[in-house]
């Protein structure tokens, strides 16, 4: 089976992981834990009790990281109110950024989605609720099942103060109603840039829904997004490859 760039990476450490998993069985370690072995599963989240004004603004911008951007990006399309949702990477001090050099671990950056979206449409707010509650586990240090290193970090990069200021407070909120086994680890900081990535990984989720990555650990998020907002799920997904034409 002929796999694309992006396809071999996500596959080599899919069966790495595995191999490890077994090794660790083996041993009589407890590997797998938290959010379950197979694929994520989604956890119910009230809203955040502040939120951000929508202002007079056609638009607003947000960046997120949770793990590999596929899926945090086929999230975000299928989203009522998302104009569009960009894969790329952030986080990091060095200017400019590409998946060879991010993968390796040493930039800082992280992959992200830059999420655009019409804020009289949907808020700020419900974009951390559907971010923490399905797009990905913020309770993971430093990856996100199956991928493991900084480049896979929980983190929200703000565009201005309000934002900042709404997402601790709500990582607070969730902190103390005990919403989670353990605590969030998502990182809270301003964004010093936004690197669009590689064509190739752009709509990935939708062009390669049968790609065992796509279908073990990025698919069934679409289905929580479904089953949990179903007033904001829309089957049509908000295309990079669209907005370009």
């Amino acid at each position: 089976m002929q796999v694309d760039q992006g396809g071999q990476r996500r596959l080599a450490g899919l069966n790495d992981f595995w191999l490890l998993a077994l090794c660790l069985l083996l041993g009589g370690a407890v590997f797998l834990a938290g959010r379950g072995a197979a694929a994520e599963t989604a956890v119910k989240i009230p809203p955040p009790a502040l939120d951000v004004g929508a202002g007079a603004a056609a638009t607003e911008t947000a960046v997120f990281a949770g793990g590999c951007f596929w899926g945090v990006q086929a999230v975000f399309q299928h989203t009522r109110g998302v104009i569009g949702a960009v894969s790329g990477y952030a986080g990091g001090d060095r200017k400019g950024a590409s998946y060879e050099a991010v993968s390796r671990g040493g930039t800082g950056h992280a992959e992200a989605v830059q999420v655009t979206y019409d804020p009289k449409q949907i808020s700020y707010g419900k974009l951390l609720q559907i971010y923490f509650s399905v797009a990905h586990d913020p309770t993971q240090l430093n990856r996100q099942f199956p991928d493991v290193g900084t480049q896979y970090r929980s983190a929200i990069f703000y565009t201005d103060a309000e934002q900042g200021k709404v997402a601790r407070q709500y990582i607070a909120q969730l902190n103390a109603a005990g919403a989670y086994k353990s605590k969030i680890v998502t990182e809270v900081s301003v964004l010093p840039a936004f690197y669009a990535a590689e064509d190739y990984h752009q709509d990935y989720a939708t062009l390669h829904p049968s790609q065992p990555y796509i279908a073990t650990y990025d698919l069934p998020k679409l289905g929580f997004l479904k089953g949990m907002f179903p007033e904001l799920y829309r089957d049509k997904p908000a295309l990079v490859a669209q907005a370009k034409k």
